[in-house]
């Protein structure tokens, strides 16, 4: 599954691009540090947009397809920002038989967004996810930490309601 690439505008802040610089600083000496340096910036950004994968890379001397590739081959990393609350339906082989893709596909439709996608006021994202190892429940999603299980299409809007 190709990842996303996040379809709202960077909003970095100085203080963020401060504490990155400290992170490649005290790691450029070394790239096989790259990983490293790539989790702490997702750690300070939430995500790893492309501004922030080049200034990984001209900070550490590392092609920008490099970072670009680390980034879109470990499913750890992130190239959409995710909302305040991160709705993640389980598309797992249990969850799918009992109806979670329409789950999935009512949030897409009453949100407004796809797949690794965030709300332009940033209150939402959507993701699919393959097992949160809770099959008994299924279908399951999360939002955040907290578990929902059981579920049906027409618990959808209750849930959203729940968050706004």
């Amino acid at each position: 599954m190709q990842k996303k690439i996040s379809n709202l505008p960077f909003k970095g802040t100085a203080e963020q691009e401060q504490q990155l610089k400290a992170i490649i600083d005290a790691s450029k000496h070394d790239k096989s540090l790259l990983m490293s340096v790539m989790q702490q910036a997702q750690d300070v950004y939430g995500y790893l947009p492309i501004e922030v994968q080049t200034m990984i890379a001209e900070g550490m001397d590392i092609p920008l397809e490099k970072v670009y590739g680390v980034s879109t081959f470990y499913a750890q990393f992130s190239l959409s920002p995710k909302g305040e609350y991160n709705i993640s339906v389980c598309l797992g082989t249990a969850c799918y038989v009992k109806g979670s893709g329409d789950i999935f596909n009512k949030f897409s439709e009453l949100l407004g967004i796809g797949a690794d996608e965030c709300t332009p006021d940033g209150k939402f994202s959507l993701t699919a996810c393959r097992c949160i190892g809770a099959c008994g429940l299924a279908p399951v999603l999360t939002v955040n930490d907290e578990v929902y299980g059981r579920l049906t299409v027409d618990d959808v809007e209750d849930i959203l309601k729940k968050y706004s």
